[in-house]
Order: structure tokens, then sequence, then C-alpha cells
């Protein structure tokens, strides 16, 4: 599992940044995640209860925002969601697009440090 290494990634980077600004700790850490990430967010939280066990970040919360598969439309000419993520398609035309501009995040946004 994965999930498990990118807790602990996420927990070392959370623990920097509060010693670097003098927190004792963190209250909560704010994610974004696509879908394609390759990341199951279920696990991701389960293993973030994990990583957080005896650090500065025990009892914190890890909100995850989902964020949604954005391409760009070859044909509309916008910026559109996808039908399903097995197939790649503008949800409006069904045009096939290979261009995808959101998804792929897995990225801490924000943090609430402990005063």
């Amino acid at each position: 599992m994965h999930e498990l290494s990118i807790a602990m990634s996420i927990v070392d980077l959370a623990c920097e940044e509060a010693e670097m600004r003098g927190a004792p700790g963190v209250d909560v850490v704010y994610l974004k995640l696509g879908p394609l990430s390759g990341v199951v967010k279920e696990a991701l939280l389960f293993s973030y209860e994990i990583a957080c066990q005896q650090t500065p970040l025990e009892g914190s919360k890890l909100l995850i925002e989902e964020v949604p598969i954005v391409v760009n439309c070859p044909v509309c000419r916008e910026r559109r969601s996808v039908q399903s993520t097995q197939s790649l398609c503008c949800a409006i035309c069904g045009t096939p697009t290979p261009e995808i501009l959101e998804g792929r995040e897995l990225m801490v946004t924000a943090m609430e440090l402990r005063p």
C-alpha cells in the first residue's frame, strides 16, 4: 500500500513546516486529490492516522478535497469535465481528448497550526 508512504511524506512535510514556524503541532492538513493521482482516498485517510502516531500531528485531521478530471476539449475549445475516468471524453460533445488539465493532483494546499 503506497498510501502509507505518501501519508508519511505528508506528515514529514507538515512537521517541518510547523517546526519552521515555531508551532507545537498541526491541527488540520488540507489536501487536493485527483482521481488520476493513483491514490485511494480511504486508504490515505487510514494511513494518515497511522503515520501521525507519536508525532506532532497526532490527533490532527486530513481534509481531502476531491478534484474532478478536467480536460481541454479540442472541438468545444473549452475546459470540460469528462464522462468517466475510463473514457477521457468531453462530457458535452463526447470527443476524446488527450489534454488533461486537472485530476492528477496530490497536493498539500494548507495547514492549520496549533497555537
